[in-house]
């Protein structure tokens, strides 16, 4: 077995602070809310004029960007394009760069990433004082121990990682491609083909059953609070969307509830306070049993969401035409408040906002192919998920060496 060397974190690469300087007409801003789990979520360009002060940082290919706030939040992002020029990162993310000579950026991104550091990075930002839990590089990062082996052993282990990583892309680029066709479809079918002289006029409260508050309920059981749920949050619906678990919590509501808040195949969840001045109320996810399934469990959504049960056969109709109407920005004008929190008026959406009312026969049809495609985005999910847990699993043992590499053919 090759010989791993004990080192730290610091000898290995360097925090680079090189101010954009660039005078382009569109940059693209990368703050600690674009990095998550290793991935770059903005790409959106935005005029280079009255930026915040806080993006100053520049970044090229293979860099890695590790926010100094809360590392169990996991945000942190692996550069893997080139065409960085325009970009220009906040302060609060340090921006990683490995000393190619002794490790690989890749190596080095799963050193990063693995719950060993994470947890010991979580753990000094707690002791350390301020508003929120943070990290420097030279005070926490680059103190840290760690074992490294050669270069080809690096890039045997980094093979190994890649080759899950990349299939777990793919399922996520496939659901991608599942919706957009969904929503291309519901387009041409309910959009395009608005002119037709047999649809009529009407309001999404013609297409839904009921409309049901949520519950947060107790952590743990208590009194009456007896009946365990899981509960889903705003924060869960991207994930919902996209055919993942989401990260529920776990509470307890009271058995009279459960009946009349649990969720069933075909609802609807609805977000109905946050948002932002870019981002209105109104975000939604599909439920259906693929998902309801993977938890051992009744489901509800939290009270700051709403579950709409469409009537039958309807569901997909109710959800694409929402999105629909969400993307063009229709349900900013549908909000209450002018300061702080925003919250959706629901009922008023529902009840005033006019949309086409086309043939049942053909709502029908464009819902019978929409949950073949759910059940494939679920499927694809289901598999990433345990792709993951595989991930985590073999990650400490091949970043320690437990796992044997050196005779993997590459």
């Amino acid at each position: 077995m090759t010989e791993w060397i004990k080192c730290t974190i610091g000898d290995v690469c360097s925090t680079i602070s090189e101010t954009y300087k660039g005078n382009s007409k569109k940059v693209v801003l990368v703050n600690t809310s674009d990095v998550l789990e290793g991935e770059i979520l903005n790409h959106k360009k935005v005029d280079n004029k009255d930026l915040k002060g806080q993006f100053k940082k520049t970044f090229e290919k293979d860099d890695i960007l590790y926010s100094e706030i809360r590392p169990a939040n996991k945000r942190y992002g692996y550069v893997d394009f080139s065409d960085t020029e325009n970009y220009i990162a906040s302060t609060k993310l340090m921006v990683i760069r490995a000393n190619k000579e002794k490790i690989r950026p890749r190596f080095l991104f799963a050193i990063l990433k693995s719950e060993h550091i994470i947890t010991q990075l979580q753990l000094l930002a707690e002791t350390r004082s301020g508003t929120f839990p943070q990290i420097t590089f030279g005070s926490e990062l680059a103190p840290m121990e760690i074992f490294l082996p050669s270069l080809e052993i690096q890039d045997k282990v980094v093979s190994v990682l890649k080759a899950i990583e990349d299939k777990i892309i793919r399922n996520r680029a496939i659901n991608d491609n599942l919706q957009q066709q969904a929503q291309a479809l519901f387009k041409a079918w309910f959009v395009d083909n608005c002119d037709s002289p047999n649809w009529g006029i009407g309001c999404f409260s013609d297409y839904i059953e009921a409309v049901r508050s949520g519950d947060w309920g107790k952590e743990l059981p208590n009194g009456s609070y007896t009946e365990q749920v899981f509960c889903i949050r705003g924060a869960d619906i991207p994930d919902i969307k996209n055919g993942n678990k989401g990260k529920m919590p776990t509470r307890y509501i009271q058995s009279k509830n459960l009946s009349s808040k649990k969720l069933s195949d075909g609802d609807i969840i609805v977000e109905i306070s946050g948002g932002s001045p870019t981002q209105s109320t109104g975000r939604i996810a599909p439920i259906h049993d693929a998902l309801i399934n993977r938890y051992n469990g009744d489901m509800i959504c939290t009270n700051f969401c709403k579950a709409i049960t469409p009537k039958l056969h309807t569901s997909a109709f109710v959800y694409y035409y929402w999105q629909y109407l969400y993307d063009k920005g229709v349900l900013f004008s549908y909000e209450n408040g002018t300061t702080g929190i925003k919250n959706l008026d629901i009922m008023r959406f529902i009840e005033s906002e006019q949309i086409l009312t086309p043939p049942m026969s053909l709502i029908e049809k464009f819902d019978a192919i929409c949950r073949k495609s759910f059940d494939c985005i679920a499927q694809n999910g289901l598999e990433s998920e345990r792709l993951t847990a595989l991930r985590d699993t073999l990650l400490p043992k091949l970043m320690s060496g437990e796992i044997d590499v050196s005779d993997v053919d590459i």
